[in-house]
């Protein structure tokens, strides 16, 4: 059984919910599992501390959740065109791995989601993209084989899937945006088969 990690951070749970319809693609290739993990939000106060583990929904991430992956989903909604904060501080301490190689070669696609369509979608996945690159990782998008990237309104770019959230947060990951975070994890999953085979 081969393992692909979601990994994501979500304030709100619209990340959480695509990082579901992710899994579900992931695990729609036979002998694939998905393991989903997120981090724990950082704290303005350096005294302040997070429980060991979260009192509701997915394990926090471990280095070695990442080490032993064949694969990485990583999700993360839109911070100023950026990744959060919690998911970039995670990537800052995998100096290990990237020393090691660990990661070379795995692949990898990203996720995100925003309050508004121009709220920075595609650049938060760019800066998703380059600590991956660093890490050896290779990137994983969405085709536009997809008929749902050409006629989405809301959310879905090439660089891989998004979700507009709205303004006030409480738009649902709508049809569209669940069957391109599922046609991403089944990719995913796909390209990691065919690298362990080689």
């Amino acid at each position: 059984m081969a393992t692909i990690l979601v990994l994501y951070y979500s304030r709100y749970g619209a990340v959480k919910q695509m990082a579901q319809y992710v899994a579900r693609g992931i695990e729609s290739i036979p002998a694939m599992e998905a393991r989903i993990r997120t981090v724990p939000s950082v704290s303005p106060v350096s005294e302040a501390t997070q429980p060991a583990v979260p009192d509701e929904g997915a394990p926090y991430v471990t280095l070695d959740d990442l080490k032993e992956c064949d694969g990485l989903a990583l999700g993360s909604p839109t911070r100023f065109g950026n990744m959060a904060a919690p998911l970039k501080y995670f990537l800052d301490t995998t100096s290990r791995l990237w020393l090691s190689g660990t990661l070379v070669n795995k692949p990898a696609a990203v996720f995100s989601s925003t309050s508004s369509l121009h709220g920075g979608q595609e650049t938060t996945l760019i800066s998703m993209m380059l600590p991956l690159l660093h890490l050896g990782f290779v990137l994983v998008g969405i085709p536009y084989t997809e008929p749902d990237l050409s006629t989405t309104t809301t959310g879905g770019t090439p660089y891989g899937a998004t979700h507009f959230s709205g303004t006030d947060g409480k738009n649902a990951v709508n049809e569209e945006e669940q069957r391109l975070c599922f046609a991403m994890g089944k990719r995913l999953a796909e390209i990691a088969l065919r690298l362990q085979n080689k």
